[in-house]
C-alpha cells in the first residue's frame, strides 16, 4: 500500500487533467452510499464529528485485470481544535482495489479534498461561466481559494484575481500566495464594489449570513457557491437565487445539505423544479448549460464521494506509472 502525502498530490495532479477526469466521472457515475455522519461526545461537553463517504465504481474492467476501484473518506470535524493551533477538518483517503479489498494507497484527505473540490467548480464553470470570464472574484482566504483561483484559470481565460476576506491581511497572503504562482492577484477592500465587477464569483466560507448579494451582479455573471455545508449556513441571498438560473453538483446533496439551496426551497424563493441541472446531467448532456451571455448563473456544491474517488484514482495511477 502507497501513503501519499499533501505534497505527492500536488506533484501528481493538474488542474486541466483533473477537470476532465471529473467529467468522465459524472457522466459515468458511481455508487455512492449516504454517507455516514457520528457525533461524537467528549467528557467535556463539546463534540466532533465522523464522516464517512464510501464510492466504488465499476467492478470488472473490460480488458483489463483491473477489478475496480473502492474509496472511502474519513474526515473528522473538531470545531474546537483551532483554540489548540489544529486544523478543525482533518482526514485521509483509503482506496482499495473492488476485486480483492487490497488496499491500494492511504491519500493526505484535506489536500485531497481541495483538489477535487476546486475541480468540481471549475467542471461546473465549463457549462455556466462566460467562455470570456476573465475577471474573478474569490470570497473567502482559506486554504481552498488557491485551489479555486487556479482551477477556474484553467477553464477560462482569467486574467485578474481578486480577493475579498473579512480580515484584510489574510486576503493579502491569499493574494500574495497567488502571485507566486503566476497569477495577478490582489485585495478586494470593498465586497459590493467586487461583486459588480466579476464575471466569477467563488465564494468558500463558513457564513451564515449571506455575503454575495444578487442585486449588485453583473449581468451574465456566474456564481460559484462553495463553502456552506449544512443547512444554517448562507453564502448568497434571496435575491441571487431570484435572479440566476441555479445548479448543483448533486439533487440529493445540495437540497439536504446546502443553506444555499435548502432555505430558499423552504421559504418558497425557489422550487425543486427551478434546479436547472446537477453534474451528472450536464456531463451528460440530458440538460443545459448557459442559455445566453446575459443570464446569471448559480452552482452550490457539498461535495460527492464520486469525486473523491476519481481524484484518489487519478493520484494513484499517476504516481504508479512515475
Amino acid at each position: 500500500m502507497r501513503m501519499i502525502s499533501a505534497a505527492d498530490v500536488d506533484r501528481t495532479l493538474d488542474y486541466a487533467a483533473l477537470v476532465e477526469t471529473l467529467r468522465t466521472a459524472f457522466r459515468d457515475g458511481a455508487v455512492q452510499p449516504v454517507r455516514h455522519h457520528h457525533t461524537i461526545e467528549r467528557p467535556d461537553g463539546a463534540a466532533s464529528t465522523l464522516l464517512l463517504m464510501p464510492a466504488w465504481n465499476d467492478l470488472v474492467r473490460a480488458g483489463t485485470s483491473d477489478g475496480g476501484h473502492v474509496g472511502v473518506k474519513i474526515v473528522t470535524v473538531s470545531p474546537d481544535n483551532n483554540a489548540i493551533g489544529k486544523p478543525a477538518v482533518m482526514g485521509l483517503y483509503l482506496l482499495l482495489n473492488a476485486r480483492t479489498g487490497e488496499p491500494q494507497a492511504l491519500i493526505d484527505g484535506p489536500r485531497l479534498t481541495q483538489w477535487r473540490t476546486a475541480c468540481a467548480s471549475a467542471l461546473a464553470a465549463t457549462y455556466l461561466a462566460r467562455e470570456d470570464a476573465s475577471k474573478l472574484l474569490i470570497i473567502g482566504a482559506g486554504a481552498l481559494s488557491r485551489f479555486l483561483a487556479n482551477a477556474h484559470s484553467a477553464v477560462r481565460p482569467i486574467t485578474e484575481v481578486r480577493i475579498w476576506n473579512r480580515t484584510a491581511a489574510n486576503a493579502e497572503a491569499a493574494a500574495a500566495d497567488l502571485r507566486q504562482s503566476g497569477l495577478n492577484a490582489s485585495v478586494a477592500d470593498n465586497l459590493d464594489a467586487a461583486l459588480g465587477w466579476a464575471d466569477i464569483v467563488s465564494a468558500a466560507t463558513i457564513s451564515s449570513q449571506p455575503l454575495v448579494k444578487g442585486a449588485l451582479l453583473s449581468p451574465g455573471a456566474h456564481v460559484d457557491l462553495v463553502g456552506g455545508f449544512t443547512p444554517t449556513m448562507r453564502e448568497a441571498d434571496d435575491e441571487t437565487i431570484r435572479r440566476a438560473r441555479v445548479y448543483v453538483d448533486t439533487r440529493a446533496g445540495a437540497t439536504k445539505e446546502a443553506g444555499d439551496i435548502v432555505q430558499p426551497l423552504a421559504s418558497g424563493v425557489l422550487t425543486s423544479d427551478a434546479i436547472v441541472a446537477d453534474l451528472h446531467e450536464l456531463a451528460r448532456g440530458e440538460k443545459p448549460g448557459r442559455g445566453s451571455p446575459d443570464e446569471i448563473t448559480l452552482f452550490k456544491s457539498v461535495g460527492a464521494a464520486l469525486e473523491d474517488l476519481a481524484a484518489g484514482i487519478a493520484v494513484y495511477e499517476n504516481i504508479a506509472r512515475a
